[in-house]
């Protein structure tokens, strides 16, 4: 089971994240102003909601990966309980950054779309930009992304140590491990101090490349596992 969750976790996390970026030019339509985000979020009707709640389901699929992959690499109790929890929290707070799409933006987009024109409209418009802004910066940024990135990192760097302390898996995994686990860690500064406005250019470039060569890592280790 765990090598089948760490082959099949990425793929469909990456699947779902292409659907979303074919139907709703993700994660590049964030850039965009509040008014274009929400009105083509509104036309993209179910097919779109459905499209994040694959993303979300994919995201929360990194709970259970955690907790066996932890129980295979049988490594120290300290590393195996730290493996879980961090693991864990890293997959909650993914899912927390993701659940606004399904199930917060939709009736947020239905609003403004619906808002009449004129002065109440204008206002009820500009209410929902600000509510959407807020839950963008707290729910993706904050939580989704800065501690996303933050605990996946962490988890990471601890799986690649139980893997060189211990003989499950060959040991150069888990020095590929280490690197990717570093690179994770520096997109938590992507939003923080003089950046928090705009971002900081590294890290963004540094994420996207650290993501695929993690899942492609996941994959890896699932296949060693099966062999």
């Amino acid at each position: 089971m765990a090598a089948i969750l760490l082959i099949a976790v990425p793929i469909a996390f990456n699947v779902a994240f292409f659907e979303l970026g074919r139907a709703f030019e993700y994660p590049a339509i964030l850039r965009k102003e509040p008014d274009e985000i929400l009105r083509r979020f509104n036309a993209g009707g179910s097919a779109l909601i459905l499209r994040w709640e694959a993303l979300l389901v994919s995201a929360l699929l990194m709970l259970p990966l955690a907790v066996l992959v932890a129980v295979v690499l049988g490594a120290s109790p300290v590393l195996t309980v730290l493996s879980v929890v961090v693991g864990a929290v890293a997959a909650l707070v993914q899912g927390l950054g993701l659940v606004r799409w399904p199930f917060a933006v939709p009736e947020l987009a239905r609003r403004y779309v619906a808002a009449p024109d004129g002065p109440e409209g204008d206002a009820t418009r500009q209410t929902i930009e600000v509510v959407f802004a807020m839950l963008h910066r707290l729910l993706g940024v904050g939580i989704g992304e800065h501690l996303g990135y933050l605990f996946t990192g962490f988890w990471t760097l601890l799986v690649a140590g139980s893997i060189l302390t211990t003989p499950v898996l060959p040991a150069w995994l888990g020095m590929v491990g280490l690197p990717i686990g570093v690179a994770l860690l520096v997109g938590t500064l992507e939003f923080v101090g003089p950046n928090e406005r705009d971002g900081w250019a590294v890290a963004g470039t540094i994420v996207p490349i650290a993501y695929i060569a993690w899942s492609l890592w996941l994959i890896v280790l699932g296949v060693f596992l099966l062999l």
